[in-house]
């Protein structure tokens, strides 16, 4: 499956590229920067061996910084970066809730975006892509003696709209959904005298408001 997606890509790159060559008088700003603040909320969902039960990760506002380049007028690749760290519980499970401290995350986020350039100052997007998800600088919390949680690669879907308040500056809304998923391994052996599994669906929202220059 990542073969083939990764596949997808490089092919998509190449007519990309053909087109860029076949337009390049198109675009005279090739290159475009954006500073967002951004809201990120986990849709999560989690499935808790043995002593059963949910997680809750907190909510978390960070600043976001993504890196776009227009191959034609229309299709553009944007390069997506933020950190943001989040606190974690299971909860109703078989011996109540359990806190499990924080975790920061570093999901690297790759899209392709489709841009309608027909509606004046107004420039609406939509975009999809690959995300790959680091978690690190894990704390434990009172409970746990180790926490691991497994690197992944996810999906993720874009829309937003740029609104030009000049020939180089613009507005920018933004909306993601990234479909993130890690395997979690809580070793409690001290407090629950139990290793405990979870298969963990983190799924964001990510509400984004900022400004952006074309280069």
């Amino acid at each position: 499956m990542r073969k083939f997606v990764f596949t997808s890509i490089a092919a998509l790159l190449l007519s990309f590229s053909f087109q860029a060559q076949e337009s390049k008088n198109l675009q005279d700003n090739p290159w475009q920067f954006r500073l967002r603040g951004v809201v990120i909320s986990p849709d999560e969902k989690a499935s808790i061996e043995a002593i059963g039960g949910d997680a809750d990760i907190s909510t978390s506002v960070i600043p976001e910084l993504d890196i776009t380049y227009y191959f034609t007028k229309n299709w553009s690749l944007e390069l997506i970066l933020g950190t943001t760290k989040h606190d974690v519980e299971a909860i109703n499970t078989s011996v109540a809730n359990i806190d499990l401290g924080s975790v920061w995350l570093l999901p690297p986020t790759l899209t392709f975006q489709y841009h309608l350039t027909e509606l004046g100052n107004f420039k609406p997007y939509i975009g999809a892509g690959l995300n790959y998800t680091i978690f690190y600088s894990v704390d434990e919390g009172p409970v746990a003696d180790d926490l691991d949680y497994d690197n992944s690669f996810g999906f993720a879907g874009q829309v937003g709209i740029d609104y030009m308040i000049s020939d180089k500056w613009f507005i920018n809304l933004d909306v993601k959904k990234l479909f993130l998923q890690t395997d979690v391994t809580v070793n409690a052996t001290t407090a629950l005298d139990a290793t405990v599994n979870a298969d963990v669906d983190i799924n964001p929202w990510l509400f984004g408001v900022g400004i952006g220059v074309k280069l």
